[in-house]
C-alpha cells in the first residue's frame, strides 16, 4: 500500500470530494454538485487522506472546539477499507478538537458496527428534526 499522508483544511475541488462520496459509498447529495461545495465551505474541520495526490479518505467535522463537535462525514474509498484510514481521521479530528470537546456522530446503518470498534460509544439521549430535502 502506498504511504498515506494526512492533512488538515488542505484545499479540495468539489468533483474530488464527490468522487469519494461516490466510491466509498457514504450517501450525500453528490448530484448536487453546489450543495457539495456548501457543505464542505460551511464546515469547521476537514481533515483527508491522500495516496499519490489521490483523496482516499475524509472526515467532515463542525465544531467549536472547547464544547461541541459533530462528526458528519467519514469517507474511506473502497479499494483503502480495513486499512486503519478511517480510524486515524477520527484519531485526529479528535486530537484537533480537543479534549473539552465531545466528539458525536450519526451513523448510516451499515457502519454501526464499526465505530464501537474504534473506541466509540452508542448513544441513546439524542432527538431529530430530518432534513426535509
Amino acid at each position: 500500500m502506498n504511504e498515506i499522508e494526512y492533512k488538515v483544511n488542505a484545499p479540495l475541488e468539489t468533483a474530488q470530494i464527490i468522487e469519494l462520496y461516490r466510491n466509498s459509498g457514504l450517501p450525500r447529495p453528490i448530484d448536487d454538485e453546489q450543495r457539495m461545495a456548501e457543505m464542505f465551505a460551511n464546515s469547521t474541520l476537514i481533515i483527508t487522506a491522500w495516496a499519490d495526490r489521490e483523496l482516499i479518505g475524509l472526515a467532515r467535522t463542525l465544531t467549536d472546539f472547547v464544547w461541541c463537535s459533530y462528526l458528519a462525514d467519514l469517507a474511506v474509498r473502497k479499494d483503502f477499507q480495513k486499512a486503519g484510514i478511517g480510524r486515524r481521521l477520527v484519531e485526529l479530528t479528535r486530537e484537533k478538537v480537543g479534549e473539552k470537546s465531545m466528539v458525536l456522530l450519526l451513523s448510516v446503518p451499515e457502519a454501526m458496527e464499526y465505530y464501537p470498534k474504534i473506541g466509540m460509544e452508542n448513544v441513546e439521549n439524542g432527538f431529530i428534526f430530518n432534513r426535509q430535502k
